[in-house]
């Protein structure tokens, strides 16, 4: 036997993970399809969002509107995403960081919600992130569909869309919310 042969059983369990991973990848797809509602694009720039509503870890339903006068950057993500665990730790600087000016408000759209965001944030507590939950089915759908996550949107003062991505890329968060935060 050759130093380079694979055994047939490890082909197997390879195939078999990049199976799964494409399922739990097309049932995130699916799943932020079903939550968010909407038409075949996300809102437009200058959207009211302000309607959004989403849930903190103690139960309480809050809205956008409650943060009119502050710019919001909002980031939907979920804790099995790779992309979204890589830009937690900026969302997160960012969120303590926030204050008078803005606000940032990071809602996992995990299907377990809490079921899944409390244990993934009790195993990263150096994170330090407040996260949130959708407040029901269609809680989110003034952002318009939302096909890949994480997505970032930047809300102004007056509960507008300004800006919306999907995926990350280092430091385009806080460049979003700085150019927010310079606007009139």
């Amino acid at each position: 036997m050759s130093e380079s042969y694979v055994p047939e059983s490890r082909w197997r369990l390879t195939i078999a993970a990049l199976l799964v991973g494409g399922g739990l990848l097309l049932g995130g797809v699916v799943m932020a399809r079903g939550l968010f509602g909407g038409g075949s694009e996300g809102a437009s720039k200058g959207t009211d969002v302000s309607r959004v509503a989403f849930c903190d870890a103690e139960g309480n339903h809050r809205t956008l509107a409650e943060f009119k006068g502050k710019v919001v950057l909002v980031d939907v993500w979920a804790t099995w995403c790779p992309p979204c665990r890589r830009s937690l730790p900026e969302v997160a600087e960012l969120q303590k960081a926030g204050g008078d000016r803005y606000v940032v408000l990071p809602i996992s759209v995990d299907q377990d919600g809490w079921g899944a965001v409390k244990p993934f944030l009790a195993q990263n507590p150096q994170l330090g992130l407040t996260a949130f939950v959708p407040d029901g089915r269609g809680a989110l759908a003034a952002f318009g569909e939302i096909s890949g996550i994480p997505t970032t949107l930047v809300i102004d003062g007056r509960g507008r869309l300004v800006r919306r991505w999907s995926g990350y890329g280092e430091g385009m968060a806080r460049r979003a919310l700085e150019e927010a935060l310079k606007a009139p």
